[in-house]
């Protein structure tokens, strides 16, 4: 396992996006070879499909517009990546990047749009008011815990599938990726001590998804910044009223009511997952040494891990997964929401409930498995486009099965379509490279 190689990303980045001044636009997709094709595009013949949706119903929307393939990616701008409340300006490059991750990897076409409003409810009606130009709603970068308020609000009140990337995203990445580490370690997920480091957005969600897939609540442990949640905290009562969904978690996690810091919740644990504050040096070496035999560590904090990989290596570590993609085991959420809104989208879900998120969930783990897993290799990487499509199919049939699709397709037709819009966005890069629409200023790809 190599050291961290020096590369500055933060001034290439800075430079690139000046010289390219955004990293999407807007294309037809139609054909347009003479003026009078405009009349089919827009009027008179337009008016044809807008009063058929009205006769028809709104759901005729997701068949003559651009809307079945269509996903806002929405923000406040109030915990961008890493750099807290930024404010909506500083949050369009990070929903912009989403976007194109969505588009590239997925083939959603997905825009940013950033919201001026950090009111909950007055966020909520916005999103609402959105709701009839698109087909799903994934919410980004929310300040905890109004992030969870915001999205079951939102889940009951729209007719679309919304997602909250840092939530559910990352906790699908590392439930894949833990129910592979569990096999190469001989563990059982109900059987083993897991220790959360972190108790937002990311960490919350996984507590949730971790008793879905089968763990205990008494066997989890999740540490924040003032230490290990218990039933005897001092600040639990204001956390009941500020914070229900920690709460929540205080009174039925961590049965062996452990206290103290870091260090005394991982001391005899199987599992630590670590989505807290960058290190390295907030997990030491020492305290995995504590841990139990085959002990499994995902330190996920961007852009330094809670530990570096070696260091959590020599305390005894068997697997390491780190956020950083020059490490080995990446927990990426590009792993799961562009195949998650690519399924969704493409039967035209009504909601994303728990079952399609293990669903999408198994077929990574699955989908690894078949490749080969082993201590360096517990998730696919970013460029196994076959993971995506596994994926997304996994998560149409479901919505199929529990009766939330608009539309209804056999294996193969479903199977064949999403592999078609998943591999278009890649023929557009390269006709547009091949032909000079998209120039490569220096210093790209000079790392």
């Amino acid at each position: 396992m190599s050291k961290e190689k020096s590369v500055n990303w933060f001034e290439i980045s800075l430079d690139l996006h000046l010289k390219y001044g955004g990293k999407i636009e807007v294309m037809p997709k139609i054909p347009v070879t003479r003026l009078e094709d405009f009349s089919v595009w827009y009027t008179p013949g337009v008016a044809a499909p807008s009063r058929r949706i009205y006769e028809g119903g709104r759901d005729l929307s997701f068949d003559y517009t651009l809307r079945w393939n269509y996903a806002a990616v929405i923000s406040d701008g109030t915990r961008v990546l890493g750099l807290g409340s930024v404010g909506p300006e500083a949050a369009i490059p990070v929903m912009e990047g989403k976007s194109l991750l969505f588009k590239y990897l997925g083939g959603v076409d997905a825009i940013p749009l950033v919201v001026g409003e950090r009111d909950p409810d007055k966020f909520i009606y916005v999103v609402k008011a959105l709701e009839p130009s698109f087909g799903a709603i994934n919410l980004e970068d929310i300040e905890s815990p109004k992030c969870f308020y915001i999205l079951e609000r939102l889940q009951e009140i729209l007719e679309i599938p919304v997602w909250h990337d840092d939530q559910q995203g990352t906790a699908l990445v590392n439930v894949a990726a833990l129910v592979n580490a569990l096999k190469l370690v001989g563990k059982r997920v109900g059987d083993v001590k897991i220790v959360l480091v972190g108790a937002g957005a990311a960490n919350i969600a996984l507590y949730k998804y971790l008793k879905v897939i089968g763990a205990r609540p008494g066997n989890v442990v999740v540490v924040d910044s003032k230490g290990v949640l218990h039933r005897g905290r001092p600040d639990l009562d204001r956390m009941r009223t500020e914070n229900p969904w920690k709460y929540s978690i205080a009174i039925e996690s961590n049965a062996e009511g452990v206290t103290g810091g870091i260090r005394e919740a991982m001391r005899g644990s199987d599992v630590v997952v670590a989505a807290s504050t960058p290190g390295p040096g907030i997990i030491k070496k020492e305290w995995v040494s504590e841990m139990n035999e085959g002990a499994v560590v995902f330190a996920e904090a961007n852009p330094v891990p809670e530990i570096w990989p070696w260091e959590a290596k020599e305390g005894g570590a068997r697997i390491v997964a780190t956020g950083r993609s020059d490490f080995p085991n990446q927990i990426n959420n590009s792993l799961g929401f562009p195949a998650v809104f690519r399924g969704v989208l493409t039967v035209r879900a009504r909601k994303m409930v728990d079952e399609m998120f293990v669903a999408a969930a198994y077929a990574l783990a699955s989908y690894a498995e078949e490749r080969g897993i082993h201590e360096e290799y517990i998730v696919p990487r970013m460029d196994e486009e076959e993971a995506y499509v596994r994926e997304a199919v996994a998560v149409a049939e479901k919505a199929m099965e529990l009766g939330l699709a608009r539309r209804t397709m056999s294996r193969s037709e479903l199977e064949g379509e999403v592999r078609e819009l998943i591999e278009r966005p890649k023929k557009f890069m390269r006709l547009a490279l091949g032909s000079g629409l998209i120039k490569v200023h220096p210093p790209f790809g000079q790392w």
